[in-house]
């Protein structure tokens, strides 16, 4: 009897104590999935073959119809993502070392404080990265592929930039290399294939982090062997902005040769089948990571965030193809969230950067946002439909080009400082391809106010509500006034840090200009911005 009553005291203790876990399971902080496609617009159609993707995500949830990069150019905006800052306050400005792209400046002042970092340390998260990380990781003169970034219990990093077959990864600081066999080697289904493994092993006592950032649709542009007959009678859209001369825009939008050749155009059609294609795979992985969690019972504790590192262009100004233009088809990007609190079938027209996935994967984990110097807000108010929400109407776009000292043996009449010159010899970059652009929407104006930092010290300007694509340039006619305002406010984001990013804009309610600060000791109008900050 002493016995019977001892192991029904002990079996009571231990269903209470397994009652007290499933508590704390059925409590426990949301998961975070955050999947980071490579240069995929949205201007362009560039979600257009995820049709899994949007009826998963997108119809589940929110889709946020004016997301945008703080710089169109991979590295510095994925260190965006991952810091939630701009990119004069993480100080990577371009794909190269001496950008500071994966550099050890980078590793050293700014990788310790990335939201994956905070979320590992102080919250309690295991946290997962499988993909492409920044375009210049694995660098001998960067610590290479031993180096492993604080705030991960899972690495699993492509080396350099995106490619599908022939690469390094590094698996927790070990290279692993892969050839080129598609059922082994594909990167696009690797990835999802160390996913699905991740949330199968994974402590279920623990909520998660997952970043899972593909190749696609980046250059070389090669799909699965099931997906490369798809989309055969698809060209890029012919858009009001294609194939014509950018008139009024800065000259390296002006030397673009129009009409552009039948071979550029075949070419570029050719890349934009190949891109679309190549999500396909992306697509897949979605419903693999979705059918996952939905079978481990994970589903409705998770958030889905899907968005892409940039936008693209295919023709438009008869650039041929790339991204790193102030031009809405480059910083404009996809941005889908489902989880717990959002309602299906949103979509919401607020103004938002990718400087905000940290601070709103932060809140969601509980963490005080004050603690940190992010310069992005929180979405977690938007996300659930909360209506007395206060939001800015302005972001910073900022970029410094890229060029090469010596001259493109295959376009000598260009010179030095130029760079991506293909095909026929039209750069999509150079030294002085350096700007900063007010990107404004408020309830009165749909604006874009951008300089650049040149001989010319060029400036364009855009009514978007009148000329979505962009195409006259309105910085001679447009009210003196606002064209001072924007000026200054242009002066004041860029020297911005944590919440003086996020003051009144120019067309806000509570936006206080001083046009005496409008001008130096010597009067002068100051527009050389870019020393300082970039």
């Amino acid at each position: 009897m002493a016995r019977a009553a001892a192991f029904a005291r002990s079996l009571s203790l231990l269903l209470a104590l397994l009652g007290f876990s499933a508590g704390v399971h059925r409590a426990r902080k949301p998961n975070v999935v955050l999947i980071v496609t490579d240069d995929q617009d949205a201007c362009l159609g560039g979600m257009t073959p995820l049709k899994k993707t949007s009826a998963l995500i997108a119809e589940k949830g929110i889709s946020f119809s004016n997301a945008y990069v703080p710089s169109a150019l991979c590295c510095p905006s994925r260190a965006s993502i991952l810091t939630g800052k701009y990119p004069h306050n993480h100080h990577v400005v371009n794909n190269t070392l001496e950008g500071n792209c994966s550099s050890k400046p980078w590793q050293k002042m700014q990788e310790p404080y990335t939201f994956p970092a905070i979320l590992k340390s102080m919250c309690g998260y295991q946290t997962f990265f499988a993909g492409k990380y920044l375009n210049e990781y694995g660098a001998e003169d960067a610590g290479g592929i031993g180096h492993v970034p604080p705030g991960w219990s899972f690495w699993y990093a492509l080396e350099k930039n995106s490619k599908y077959y022939n690469y390094t990864l590094s698996v927790n600081g070990e290279a692993r290399k892969h050839g080129e066999n598609y059922s082994v080697d594909y990167l696009t289904d690797v990835l999802a294939n160390m996913s699905l493994d991740f949330l199968k092993y994974k402590s279920n006592f623990e909520p998660f982090f997952m970043m899972i950032a593909t190749p696609a649709p980046h250059s070389p542009w090669v799909a699965a062997p099931q997906y490369q007959k798809s989309f055969q009678n698809v060209s890029a859209p012919r858009s009001s902005n294609f194939n014509i001369h950018g008139k009024d825009k800065h000259w390296l939008i002006r030397q673009a040769k129009t009409p552009m050749t039948n071979s550029s155009i075949q070419f570029l059609d050719d890349a934009f089948r190949k891109r679309w294609q190549t999500l396909l795979s992306v697509d897949d992985m979605v419903e693999k990571l979705v059918k996952r969690l939905q079978s481990h019972g994970e589903l409705d504790n998770t958030y889905i965030f899907f968005t892409s590192d940039n936008g693209f262009h295919t023709g438009q100004f008869s650039l041929p193809i790339d991204k790193r233009q102030l031009y809405e088809f480059d910083i404009k990007v996809p941005l889908l969230v489902r989880g717990p609190g959002i309602k299906p079938n949103q979509t919401n027209k607020m103004l938002v950067a990718n400087i905000d996935l940290g601070p709103t994967i932060l809140d969601i984990a509980g963490y005080d946002l004050n603690k940190t110097q992010m310069d992005g807000m929180s979405l977690l108010p938007l996300m659930r439909g909360d209506t007395n929400v206060t939001w800015r109407s302005d972001v910073l776009v900022e970029y410094q080009g890229e060029g090469h000292n010596s001259t493109d043996p295959t376009c000598p009449a260009l010179g030095p400082g130029v760079t991506h010159c293909f095909p026929d010899c039209v750069c999509e970059d150079a030294y002085n391809n350096t700007y900063a652009c007010v990107r404004t929407l408020s309830a009165s104006w749909n604006l874009q106010y951008c300089e650049f930092d040149d001989r010319e010290v060029f400036v364009e300007v855009y009514n978007l509500t009148a000329d979505p694509h962009q195409l006259n340039n309105i910085a001679k006619t447009i009210d003196q006034e606002i064209l001072e305002k924007m000026n200054y406010r242009l002066m004041m984001l860029q020297s911005c840090s944590g919440s003086t990013c996020r003051t009144p804009g120019v067309f806000d309610p509570g936006y206080r200009f001083n046009p005496h600060l409008m001008f130096s000791n010597h009067g002068a109008l100051p527009r050389r911005l870019f020393t300082r900050s970039l």
